[in-house]
């Protein structure tokens, strides 16, 4: 079972690392689910993931006080922003863009009521 919280805490943190390059890409909930996945399957991995010091921070500050940075509230508000733009330009049947941009809405909600 280590085996497959591992495999999932390497294939979360690819994810996260790929999203802090492409813009539609989230970070946060990705790096978030890779020290969880890393915690129940190596503590050195898990450590060096707390101790990082790109990657660390952001996991710190979600586990002691449920923040998320200005910045990190700004590119999940655009890349959200985006990809709703993008499925309007690709003509997305109306109904599905009513639901995408009501799921978008609750998210950016919670992500902006996080304190800072």
């Amino acid at each position: 079972m280590r085996l497959l919280w591992g495999i999932g805490g390497g294939l979360a943190l690819i994810l996260a690392t790929v999203g802090a390059v492409l813009p539609l890409l989230p970070t946060t909930p990705f790096l978030l689910l890779a020290a969880f996945c890393l915690s129940r399957s190596s503590d050195r991995w898990h450590r060096w993931l707390l101790n990082h010091g790109w990657l660390g921070p952001p996991i710190h500050d979600w586990r002691t006080r449920r923040a998320v940075s200005r910045r990190v509230k700004w590119k999940a508000s655009l890349s959200m922003l985006a990809v709703l733009g993008i499925s309007a330009l690709l003509h997305v049947d109306m109904r599905l863009l009513a639901v995408q941009a009501l799921v978008l809405c609750v998210v950016a909600t919670f992500l902006w009521t996080r304190p800072e």
